[in-house]
């Protein structure tokens, strides 16, 4: 009896490109250097493209997409393999379209570069070497002749004819992403020899109000198997055994076996700073009517309650949209997930890990796997596990009026079901979205009928509503237990997506849109903000590889810079903040430290502010947000807080220490005051200051607010602290009233005086829980201090420097000469008796140098 045994094909590929062409000699075949891989990485490595990741390059590969391509293997089976009832090859990713030949004969055409396939090869085997050929067609290509045979839809970002097929759609080109349409086979190829195997085991839990734990596990199998059983065994992360049963019959082709915990029994896994995240791990085994073993399984599992909870508020209109685990109301606050790579094959679980780590560095709990991309891999999943991230995951629909013809349907539909049942299991993952902005798009189209929740929408110009009204939330439902949203974003049922009281929100007038100003994020929240962002050029060392060395291209508006910003208008949105917000230079250098000092203000006041919305249960009028974007798919200046080296911009040390357990928080707004109904000239105007305070532990927090107010031209200041405590998981309003020391105005021309406050958190043993410094905006208005009456001050150890200073000083941005340090903190405020310490990991006795507003560049 032959047990189940799957064997990766990883050697001996080589590769051609059909009929010859720039990439090789017709009939020429070139050995892959790896295996998954796809053909621009390839040809990257054998030196017959240029790196399209520098300069213009990208623009010199157009062709590689365009072309019909090859892959070919030779392998060796065995007598032993042979002797199995079935051998199928199983093809976890192909992308897109490719006809596999297995010894001469076709065994295989597929479509759908997310899906796996899985050929019945038996026949065509024989012992000894067995030729393999996967013939890929231009997915560009086909696309169009899709486009023409079904019509042309509307889009944002890329060619239309993306639209039709299912593949990557980040690979067309986005508004931060090249064009480089990827083609070959992307994931493992394997040779699965078995009697009878597992084809899908589906382990659920079912954890009540009271945290009891009921676990099911429902096994089927290829074929029946007459006496067969199976025994389903739960380890703990230690490896021992906790529950194990045997002798279930598994003679028809399926079982389930049904188990329950009390309370406390089983550890639940819950979000960092809340609990323990323990790893369990099923193992079933499948044996004949002869106790000869069939096949086995294992999976990892975890024990959770998830609550999408959307009720009504206390004190506002709409409805709550936030995420509950095992009773406990979190406040999201993360990022976005874009793929990580032009080129996926190149991604290493080390590479996925450090990335993912940066996220909880950063004090980040949740990441949105956007739909654009992929469905990641399985070892991004299964860190996120690991590091207590909530995943959510979109199905792979963006920014596209998608058709919903029968073949289309057919695909999506195999496609949904397959990876709902791959990624079921996770703990982290606690939300399917059915796309990313379609329904936003169809808004701007005036092609939605919200008021229609019934028809056949096949039959509308949104046909997908199809899609992801009754197809995904169909399948989501029929294969696992987790919450299924239509969209992101999405308010509800026969609301436009910007209503900012229901669901989530991607709100984006700030840079695009209505282009608002950043301080006006306080009344541009909405109850769950899944995407919001703010441009920044990336660290220099990144802006001097792309430019390769070419010097004269080191300018802010190069052909080459502007080639690495896909982002449409960025050159006005850019200069109108910085214009509006900064006195800023223009030299290259400059301006990546302008742009990044920009990014780092928007962003920390949006999680600044939105949290402040979080204020007990009944009050959580917002509950996330997630900042578009945490990654970069090739060296690029986007969205992103972290470059495509994993270089952290100031952004995201600004965000971290908003997301830290403990944080305090201030606004200041000018109340102007008329003396009476008809005069425009007489008024009073007034600066009111408040400072509020968030903790985000289940316990309240004794702590003393310190508030310390300086005036930048001289030795004025003024301190006044309270003893308070911080209410649990909420925001606590801690001061509201005049701004000392800043006289009331009568007069616009009147300048108001330039005072910087500082607030900081202290335990009882004066260590500061959080700190925030306010300062007067615009900064373009501030004249500041010469440097040389500033009094401040670096001072090394080697691998760590201390900053202190005599004056306020704002927007610290830290470097050294030569290679990159690892800093602990950037775009740091710092303010006379408040000395940071930041950690320089690879500072080596290096001079520490600093940029900050008022530097002498500008």
């Amino acid at each position: 009896m032959t047990t189940s045994t799957t064997r990766s094909l990883t050697q001996d590929w080589s590769f051609t490109q059909v009929g010859g062409g720039r990439g090789t000699k017709n009939g020429e075949w070139l050995a892959v250097s790896q295996f998954p891989t796809t053909v621009h990485v390839e040809l990257l490595k054998a030196k017959r493209i240029p790196d399209p990741f520098l300069g213009l390059n990208e623009w010199e590969v157009q062709w590689v997409g365009e072309s019909d391509w090859a892959f070919k293997n030779t392998f060796e089976v065995s007598a032993k393999e042979l002797a199995a009832v079935n051998i199928d090859l199983v093809f976890d990713g192909l992308d897109t379209f490719a006809s596999v030949e297995l010894n001469g004969h076709k065994i295989l055409d597929t479509e759908n570069q997310f899906i796996a396939y899985r050929a019945p090869a038996k026949q065509y085997l024989k012992l000894g070497a067995n030729e393999l050929v996967i013939n890929f067609s231009s997915a560009f290509l086909k696309g169009r002749e899709l486009e023409q045979a079904h019509g042309k839809l509307h889009l944002w970002n890329g060619d239309s004819s993306r639209l039709h097929v299912r593949k990557a759609q980040y690979n067309y080109g986005w508004d931060w992403g090249p064009v480089l349409m990827t083609i070959g086979p992307w994931k493992p190829i394997t040779l699965h020899t078995y009697n009878i195997h597992l084809t899908d085991v589906d382990i659920r839990s079912d954890v009540s109000e009271a945290l009891d734990v009921g676990i099911t596990v429902d096994l089927t199998l290829s074929e029946k198997a007459p006496g067969g059983l199976a025994s389903v065994t739960l380890k703990s992360a230690q490896d021992s055994v906790i529950l194990s049963e045997s002798n279930i019959k598994v003679g028809a082709g399926s079982a389930r076996a049904e188990f329950r915990f009390s309370p406390g029994v089983l550890e639940l896994w819950y979000p960092v700073g809340f609990g323990k995240q323990p790893l369990y791990t099923v193992e079933v085994t499948i044996s004949d009517s002869e106790g000869n073993t069939l096949d086995t399984k294992t999976q990892r599992v975890s024990f959770r309650r998830v609550r999408v909870v959307q009720e009504p508020l206390i004190d506002q209109e709409g409805l709550t949209f936030l995420f509950e685990v095992n009773n406990i109301r979190i406040f999201c606050g993360g990022s976005n997930w874009i793929p990580a790579d032009s080129f996926l094959t190149t991604l290493t679980p080390k590479r996925y890990r450090a990335w993912l780590q940066l996220l909880v560095d950063g004090n980040q709990n949740m990441v949105r796997v956007w739909g654009g991309g992929i469905y990641e891999y399985d070892v991004f999943y299964d860190i996120c596990d690991e590091l207590i991230i909530l995943v959510w995951q979109d199905f792979m629909f963006g920014c596209g009026q998608y058709p919903a013809y029968d073949s289309f349907l057919k695909l999506v539909e195999l496609e949904a079901e397959q990876n709902v049942k791959r990624l079921r299991h996770h703990p982290s993952i606690v939300i399917f979205a059915g796309n990313n902005e379609d329904y936003q798009l169809a808004e701007s189209m005036n092609i939605v009928d919200y008021s229609d929740e019934t028809s056949d929408f096949r039959k509308t110009k949104f046909p997908a509503r199809h899609i992801y009204e009754r197809t995904l939330p169909s399948i989501v439902r029929k294969f696992c237990d987790i919450h299924y949203h239509r969209s992101s974003p999405y308010s509800a049922p026969g609301k436009v997506t910007t209503d900012k009281t229901l669901g989530d929100l991607h709100q984006w007038n700030v840079w695009h849109g209505s282009q608002e100003p950043w301080h006006n994020w306080d009344v541009l929240a909405g109850r769950f903000v899944s995407e919001f962002g703010m441009e920044g050029y990336p660290n220099i060392r990144t802006v001097d590889y792309w430019l390769a060395d070419d010097k004269s291209e080191r300018y802010p508006q190069s052909r080459v810079n502007n080639n690495h910003n896909k982002a449409d208008g960025f050159e006005r949105r850019l200069e109108l903040y910085l214009m509006e917000n900064f006195k800023h230079a223009f030299d290259m250098d400059s301006y990546v430290y302008y742009t990044q000092i920009m990014q780092a203000e928007t962003l920390a006041s949006a999680y600044r502010l939105w949290r402040r919305n979080w204020r007990g249960k009944g009050r959580e009028h917002t509950a996330g947000a997630l900042v578009w974007q945490i990654n970069d798919c090739w060296p690029t200046t986007s969205w992103a807080i972290v470059d495509y080296f994993l270089r952290p911009k100031p952004a995201y040390f600004a965000i971290s220490r908003e997301l830290r357990q403990y944080t305090v928080g201030m606004t200041r707004k000018e109340k102007k005051t008329f003396t009476n109904d008809l005069s425009a000239a007489q008024f009073t105007i007034t600066t009111v200051l408040e400072v509020w305070g968030t903790n985000g532990t289940l316990s309240e927090k004794k702590a003393k607010l310190e508030v310390t107010c300086f005036d930048l031209y001289s030795s004025w200041t003024t301190q006044f602290s309270k003893d308070i405590v911080l209410a649990p998981n909420s925001s606590t309003e801690l001061y509201s009233g005049d701004l000392p020391g800043q006289p009331v105005r009568t007069k616009q021309s009147e300048v108001p005086r330039t005072i910087i406050v500082s607030a900081r958190l202290l335990d009882a043993f004066g260590t500061v829980l959080g700190r925030h410094s306010n300062w007067p905006e615009p900064f373009k208005f501030i004249k500041f201090p010469a440097i040389k009456d500033l009094g401040f001050s670096i001072s090394s150890d080697g691998e760590s420097v201390e900053l202190s200073t005599q004056k306020p000083i704002k927007g610290i941005i830290l470097d050294a000469e030569g290679e990159d340090v690892e800093w602990s903190d950037q775009a740091i405020d710092l303010v006379p008796g408040d000395p940071q310490v930041i950690k320089a990991v690879g500072l080596k006795g290096r001079n520490a140098q600093a940029r900050f507003l008022g530097d002498g560049t500008a």
